[in-house]
């Protein structure tokens, strides 16, 4: 028997390994900027040595605020070299958000972007952050800069064990505050194994990846099956998502694989250059986050070709759920199901469907998707209340509702905190929602629903029209009547000009619900209803 405890690899291994195996080959590409293993290995190295003179150590906590940007690459792995943690915000987020999340994870050293220096002082204003702030992008005569440090020589990969925490994966908080996920160095070495055995087969140093979301949450995992294969990263030079620059790094750089959510899939797909471009080196586009509407995903396969992956999955549980490939998009639906799969249950992984109780259900009940295997959370962090209510009998409680199929396949149908109960029927607003983005004239939709005297709770359609599209509410209530059972169908429908969002591109119903409450609620019968309404 081995004794405890047992030793894990550090994240920074893969770094290690591809600049020993193929030190020449491109590891980082952003504009004129072009980084070899060599190179970036040598960069975290030096930067390894800054933050270890500044005291960060085993264990301590480095909050990173920064656009995607090769310095942040740089940080991650410097970080991991120390043998401490990342706390990586989305620059989205105000300056009183981060300080939230500071104050959970308590920072020893901040890594932020020179344009967000509001970001940095709120975060040492409130927390005693003793190893100071550390600029991306500064000018790299200045000794605070992440580009400015002295090279001192190789930094050695700090040893690890089994549950020493790599990264804090804050949730995206649609819901309430965000909660601090634990993930793990054992865990994430776990998850690049199985990104690379069944999101992106085959990958190897001839691959190519594109970086077009935040590098802080599902784009900055994607990061690590590319490092330890020994495939380069494309960054794109805007600040924005900008489908001219996708489709030409696509085209030049002859990019295989990118991480997208569905926002930003459709906002690509939908680009006139999608079909002007040559993107016949795409292999893999990879898409999660939030329902995909079939319309949308449609579209994107028409444009694209079947290179489409979906992954179902939390943070929690770092996106390790499910997964469908790109032969398996026209899975045929059971009867009854008028939503699309998202795969079957990644290798490793163990999906069950339970009711309130626990039990498991049977293909074709709904009940709350849980979730077991090695790619779960350790728990979150300073948290015994929410971990109390996120496990039960050993498996992870993710909140969705969803039912499997005969073959194994699961269907989400929304989130159990969606639900609500008109006259005493459950109501799933994912059903309703994809049923409305099939109108042409309809882009986004959110149903939820409202309290009323009569009926306990009634629905409520928000939809957002496509641009330059018009449609009334006599003309929706008329295209989902045909298409939902009567006790399904909103009570109410308005027409907002967007919805609002989450940092993190999600569609956020607690503001949704806050917008209507504080607006003249309920409104008026529906005959009166017909105007267009700005959020």
């Amino acid at each position: 028997m081995r004794e405890l405890p047992y030793r894990a690899v550090n994240l920074a291994n893969f770094l290690t390994k591809s600049a020993t195996r193929i030190p020449e080959e491109p590891a980082l590409i952003h504009g004129d900027t072009r980084w070899s293993w060599r190179q970036l290995d040598d960069a975290v190295s030096t930067l390894a040595h800054t933050l270890r003179a500044r005291g960060v150590g085993s264990g301590d906590c480095v909050l990173i605020h920064s656009t995607n940007h090769v310095e942040y690459v740089q940080a991650m792995f410097a970080v991991w070299r120390v043998g401490a943690v990342i706390a990586p915000t989305n620059v989205r987020l105000t300056p009183a958000d981060v300080v939230v999340i500071a104050t959970t994870c308590k920072p020893s050293l901040v890594i932020c972007h020179k344009d967000f220096p509001d970001h940095a002082r709120a975060v040492t204003d409130a927390v005693d952050v003793a190893g100071g702030v550390l600029w991306i992008d500064a000018d790299p005569a200045t000794s605070d800069s992440v580009a400015g440090s002295t090279p001192r020589g190789p930094f050695a990969d700090a040893p690890v064990i089994v549950g020493d925490h790599a990264w804090y994966f804050f949730t995206s908080g649609t819901s309430g505050a965000p909660k601090c996920a634990i993930l793990t160095h054992d865990q994430m070495g776990f998850v690049t194994t199985n990104h690379l055995c069944d999101l992106m087969p085959g990958t190897t140093q001839n691959d190519r990846s594109l970086v077009v979301a935040p590098l802080s949450h599902g784009a900055g995992i994607h990061l690590l099956p590319q490092v330890a294969a020994g495939a380069a990263t494309v960054l794109t030079v805007s600040g924005k998502l900008d489908g001219s620059e996708v489709w030409d790094l696509v085209e030049r750089e002859r990019v295989t694989n990118m991480f997208t959510v569905p926002t930003i899939l459709k906002v690509m797909a939908e680009h006139p250059d999608a079909a002007a471009r040559d993107h016949s080196s795409l292999r893999y586009v990879i898409y999660a986050g939030a329902p995909m509407g079939s319309a949308d995903q449609q579209h994107a396969r028409r444009t694209l070709g079947d290179v489409l992956v979906q992954y179902y999955g939390l943070g929690e549980v770092t996106g390790n759920i499910t997964v469908l490939p790109p032969s398996l998009h026209d899975h045929p639906r059971p009867d009854g199901v008028d939503i699309g799969t998202c795969g079957y249950p990644r290798t490793g992984m163990q999906v069950s469907i339970q009711d309130d109780s626990g039990a498991e259900l049977a293909p074709g009940d709904t009940g709350e998707i849980c979730v077991a295997g090695p790619g779960v959370f350790e728990g979150y962090l300073n948290n015994d209340a929410a971990n109390e209510s996120a496990f039960r009998n050993g498996w992870f409680r993710t909140g969705d509702l969803g039912l499997t199929d005969d073959h194994g396949f699961l269907y989400v149908t929304g989130r159990a905190s969606d639900m609500y109960i008109s006259g005493g029927s459950n109501i799933y607003p994912r059903d309703i929602e994809e049923k409305l983005l099939l109108h042409p004239a309809v882009s986004e939709v959110a149903v939820l629903g409202m309290p009323d005297p009569k009926w306990g709770e009634i629905g409520v359609a928000i939809c957002v029209p496509a641009p330059g599209a018009d449609c009334t509410i006599t003309e929706l209530q008329e295209w989902l009547g045909d298409r939902v059972a009567r006790y399904k169908m909103p009570r109410h429908f308005l027409i907002w000009d967007d919805l609002p969002k989450s940092a993190y591109g999600k569609i956020v119903k607690r503001t949704v619900r806050e917008q209507l409450e504080a607006s003249t609620w309920p409104p008026a019968d529906q005959p009166a209803r017909a105007e267009t309404v700005s959020s």
